[in-house]
């Protein structure tokens, strides 16, 4: 919890969280705004979505095909790292939604001429603008267009307009003079995933990143981690970013739905018991409810409901919690509103 920022954090900034953690999961994207929030001190919701408005975070798909916040410094070495793989093991998805060479070309010009110079369009317009000019983007092929070509790094989300993300060009959005290249970038990724999410397993760090096997050992082994066994299970840790020693005991947190701090691994039972893992995603149907933690383990979920005068959080416990418990679970909440610049109403189901 010390080395995810989540408990005793000391960063300064939304971007310094994120680029610590190297990529944050972000397909939810007002959860994914609490997840770096609460690693923020002093934080609010308008203070992360800042970042992202002038650039600083960046919303795309870096690893594994799913949508993550990545610093800007470090979108363009990240994706020109990871997608390659993305890109070929989704070669029979392309051919189902019919994009052959000949139709990414012309999807790459029209997205050029749409975007440049600075132009933001939602996904709806960019659409409409794509089927004006013969590019049909029904039954998920648009989706689908927009991730390949945010993968081959022409575009990526920009700010949002109301409700709506838009996209922009990435190298109108980060240019060269916002960028970072690493000198080995395999041991700089290492470097990143293990200070962040450390102790943690080679397969925990495959499963995170997508490389194979071979090469996330040369990462592991080029990045210069410490080594320790756990239960007999090698696992790394570097001492790179890590937070200052700080007592968790009796500590909760509220976290987001799809937070690192579960999703970051493979194995997840250092955090959640498999009794409770239907509650956590039910129907094992890849969508992670907000998780309550007390003392590193996930004890329940919560949703909130955001009303005119204040946000309702209603705590679903796995079991009756102790008094000492809820009172630090009320102190979490507080913390949630402070974020939201606005009263909790905290309910217990």
């Amino acid at each position: 919890m010390m080395h995810q920022r989540i408990s005793n954090s000391a960063a300064a900034s939304p971007v310094e969280v994120v680029s610590h953690m190297g990529a944050m999961q972000a397909q939810d994207y007002r959860n994914a705004l609490w997840a770096v929030g609460l690693r923020t001190p002093s934080a609010t919701e308008a203070v992360v979505e800042g970042a992202i408005a002038v650039g600083a975070i960046v919303r795309t798909w870096p690893m594994r095909g799913t949508l993550h916040f990545v610093a800007a410094a470090d979108v363009h070495w990240m994706l020109e790292l990871l997608t390659p793989r993305v890109i070929a093991a989704a070669a029979k998805r392309a051919e189902v939604h019919r994009l052959d060479v000949a139709t990414l070309s012309r999807c790459r010009e029209l997205c050029v001429e749409l975007l440049c110079g600075g132009q933001r369009l939602t996904r709806a317009a960019l659409f409409a603008e794509l089927n004006a000019r013969g590019i049909a983007t029904e039954a998920q092929r648009g989706y689908h267009i927009l991730w390949r070509l945010a993968q081959e790094r022409l575009i990526c989300f920009g700010p949002h307009e109301g409700k709506q993300p838009t996209f922009v060009l990435l190298d109108e959005w980060v240019p060269p003079t916002k960028r970072a290249r690493p000198r080995d970038p395999l041991a700089e990724l290492a470097r990143r995933y293990f200070s962040s999410h450390g102790p943690a397993t080679l397969q925990d760090f495959v499963w995170w990143c997508g490389l194979k096997v071979v090469d996330a050992r040369a990462a592991i082994a080029a990045a210069g981690l410490t080594q320790e066994s756990i239960d007999g299970v090698p696992h790394w840790t570097s001492a790179h970013g890590a937070a200052p020693a700080g007592d968790i005991a009796a500590a909760a947190h509220l976290l987001p739905a799809f937070d690192e701090y579960l999703l970051g691994y493979r194995d997840r039972s250092a955090a959640l018991d498999a009794l409770h893992a239907g509650k956590v995603v039910p129907g094992n149907n890849g969508v992670f409810q907000p998780t309550v933690v007390v003392n590193g383990r996930i004890v329940g979920t919560w949703k909130r409901a955001v009303k005119a005068r204040a946000v309702i959080v209603t705590i679903e416990q796995f079991a009756p919690l102790s008094r000492s418990a809820r009172s630090a679970i009320t102190t979490a909440a507080d913390s949630y509103g402070r974020f939201m610049s606005a009263p909790v109403e905290l309910r217990f189901a």
